[in-house]
């Protein structure tokens, strides 16, 4: 039983197969969290709650004892004005110009199934998930707000999701200025923030810092979840590793700006919050008016950070992204990009498809470049006519060319983006987003179209579908090359403008889920600049997403490791690419860049014509064996291992364990190297397992480990292959 509720006690219990959520009405009507963490049974544990003199804090009018102070309390749902000091879940101005929203329970409702958003995306529920969901209803009894917090409990997953409402019951109009998604207060703990910080080209880099006496604050101001920040992260004791100890995991279905903060109170309490920016956004609520808040999920595991990476690379799999490549086999594709850049014309990709057939791809995707009088990234974007002259045939007949090879096609857009020099911004300037009397900013020089307006997504809606219906798409590349920062619509009026951020994400969504619906046998793949826009959000519609324009193998540990934590495997777009790299010159064996390439979605970036016979016959090989562990490595549960410094190893174990992958890279290699001794994970312990003819024990290679050879040369790898022996 996933929800057990004490009506009398006014208990709030969610269990899952290992974790056990709590929390219950106080005296005064708050809503008090008691306790996440390992499973523990039912019973009401208020007595954890500190009742002592609440000294030179705030505290509840009236109250002799001079306890009971929310800024003390742990909360289920902070808000304004209630004398809580800490960081808020929700900041509104109620209709006098006061700040303060004093929520007290009002009821639930409990119910079979997941709950849904209307405007947002959001988990579901499959037929072979038990969920249940609950909703309690907080309100002020002055202003007539109602805050509604949902969450949904996939019990055999082991995880929760979480969301906010907030309704408007009184008469007069409020304005939010803050709302979170999600807040959960430790009443003590000595924790430590795994975050992913980065940039262009080396994104999702993992920072361990101490959760100390002050606030640490990160997040998004780019319109995107972005590159600097992911909406990811992890909470931890300080002893926990990969294998062991206690962690707990939060992330947010959202594609835009995101505030998240974690901080240790006076008296050691740990609050942790997670929710949409707050750096301009305000929104106006009317009478029976309300917001809905993106969706935030959490995990608890207490064996350590990859069995919570499993948490949650088992749930975003199966109940994120309704596309039907989100549980099917994906095509090697080739993308030609890095093979030509914008010199390229229709004979060029025939021969990289004839090239790419011979190595076994499946699919040639056509990137930017094909369309209006886009010959460089100054121009054109927004003229989505195909360039017939420059292609020197149709659409039509450059798919067609391709799928008589036996290969798929697919293309590249930025719908979201107009260049200056276009038809589109010359007949329209007042579609792009832009501060009135002003020169915009630009990036990649282009500026944004300003999705919040019907008419922009209903254009370019038709403009792809016309497009997308003169020939046999399989594949779709959605570009975003630039941060958002001329915040302006012309459509808004002037107490409107702080909604036009996440007005943005609403018409992406909308523009989104209409062509995706549309197209269900297309497969959609994310990308800005890279990734700039990882998220939960974008997955919901697209099964993958371009991890990173830095395609260089080495460089590419770190970024996938870092996105590993909490996105799968199946979601990261990798490709092999030329050696001298293009984003930094390095040079990296063939070997290498495969096998790296492999812990995604492989695919090739680099001109095929023009590599040596020796690394095509390499990479018709590679293309075979990696179509042969797909399976295992998209849907297999994956393992960060341990090593020396200067390694790097992962490992991937099917459910069953009958089989698993193993794969490791020297980054340093020294003279006169030590052995090493890789300790897998996940095997059957009592089975015997084959490797290169040899057999093994699964106790031993998880408790003594594989004797690697020494290393030579530069950025050598191996890859292992175990069978489990009947």
């Amino acid at each position: 039983m996933g929800i057990i509720i004490d009506k009398t006690q006014k208990l709030f219990t969610l269990q899952t197969s290992n974790s056990t959520y709590q929390m219950k009405v106080g005296k005064l009507g708050d809503l008090l969290h008691l306790y996440y963490g390992a499973k523990v049974s039912s019973d009401d544990l208020s007595y954890l709650l500190f009742d002592g003199e609440a000294h030179f804090a705030a505290y509840p009018y009236g109250n002799d004892r001079r306890n009971g102070s929310l800024d003390i309390l742990p909360q289920e749902f902070s808000s304004c004005g209630t004398g809580d000091f800490r960081s808020l879940g929700l900041d509104l101005k109620n209709s006098d110009g006061s700040h303060v929203a004093n929520l007290k329970y009002k009821g639930f409702e409990l119910s079979n199934g997941k709950y849904q958003l209307e405007t947002l995306p959001s988990f579901f529920q499959t037929e072979r998930d038990d969920v249940e969901s609950l909703k309690i209803i907080l309100a002020d009894e002055i202003s007539k707000v109602e805050v509604e917090l949902s969450y949904g409990v996939f019990e055999e997953k082991d995880v929760i999701t979480r969301s906010v409402k907030v309704i408007n019951r009184g008469e007069k109009e409020i304005t939010l200025n803050k709302i979170q998604s999600l807040i959960l207060d430790f009443s003590g703990g000595n924790f430590e923030l795994l975050h992913f910080y980065g940039r262009w080209a080396m994104e999702r880099q993992s920072e361990i810092i101490p959760i100390g006496h002050n606030t640490i604050s990160f997040g998004s101001n780019y319109g995107v979840s972005g590159n600097r920040q992911n909406p990811g992260f992890i909470v931890m004791d300080a002893t926990t590793t990969q294998n062991q100890g206690n962690c707990y995991g939060f992330n947010l279905v959202y594609s835009g700006n995101f505030t998240a903060t974690a901080e240790k109170a006076s008296l050691g309490q740990t609050r942790i919050t997670l929710g949409l920016g707050d750096n301009s956004f305000t929104w106006r609520l009317g009478e029976g008016e309300s917001f809905q808040a993106p969706e935030a999920i959490m995990s608890f595991s207490s064996k350590g950070l990859n069995n919570l990476s499993h948490n949650f690379h088992n749930l975003v799999r199966e109940n994120l992204c309704r596309s039907k490549y989100s549980q099917e086999s994906r095509p090697v594709l080739i993308n030609n990009w890095e093979a030509t850049y914008f010199d390229f014309a229709g004979n060029k990709l025939i021969d990289l498809a004839e090239a790419a057939k011979e190595i076994g791809a499946d699919l040639l995707v056509m990137d930017d470049g094909w369309f209006g009088n886009r010959n460089d990234d100054n121009r054109a974007l927004g003229d989505w006519f195909v360039n017939e002259k420059k292609l020197g045939m149709s659409l039509s007949e450059l798919a067609s060319q391709v799928n008589n090879l036996g290969l798929k096609f697919g293309l590249w857009i930025e719908p979201e983006m107009v260049s200056e020099d276009s038809d589109l911004y010359r007949a329209h300037p007042d579609w792009a987003l832009n501060f009135p009397n002003r020169k915009p900013l630009l990036g990649r020089n282009q500026l944004v179209l300003d999705l919040s307006k019907e008419e922009v997504r209903d254009y370019i809606y038709k403009l792809l579908v016309d497009i997308f219906d003169k020939c046999t798409l399989s594949y779709i590349k959605w570009d975003m090359n630039r941060p958002i920062s001329d915040w302006y619509s012309m459509d808004l009026n002037t107490e409107q403008q702080g909604e036009l951020q996440h007005r943005y994400v609403l018409g992406l969504y909308d523009l989104m889920g209409r062509l995706t619906e549309r197209y269900p046998d297309i497969l959609f793949e994310g990308c800005a600049s890279g990734g700039a826009r990882f998220d939960l959000g974008m997955l919901a519609f697209q099964p993958q997403i371009w991890t990173s324009d830095n395609t260089d193998a080495i460089n590419r540990l770190s970024i996938q490791e870092g996105t590993s934590y909490l996105y799968p495997i199946s979601a990261m777009g990798a490709h092999v690419s030329v050696s001298p790299n293009h984003q930094n010159g390095r040079t990296t064996p063939f070997d290498t860049r495969v096998n790296v390439a492999m812990s995604g979605t492989f695919g090739y970036e680099l001109d095929i014509t023009k590599i040596c016979e020796s690394d095509k016959r390499k990479a018709k090989a590679s293309t075979e064996r990696y179509k042969s562990y797909q399976n295992l490595i998209f849907y297999g549960d994956y393992y960060r291992l341990d090593t020396l410094p200067g390694l790097k190893a992962w490992q991937f174990v099917s459910k069953n364990q009958e089989e698993s992958l193993v794969t490791v890279v020297d980054t340093d290699v020294e003279g006169n190297p030590p052995f090493n001794y890789l300790k897998l994970c996940g095997l059957d312990e009592n089975a015997d397992y084959e490797i290169d003819g040899k057999t093994y024990k699964g106790n031993v290679l998880m408790n003594a480990g594989l004797r690697l050879k020494q290393s030579i040369g530069n950025y050598p790898s191996d890859q292992f292959y175990l069978r489990k022996l009947s």
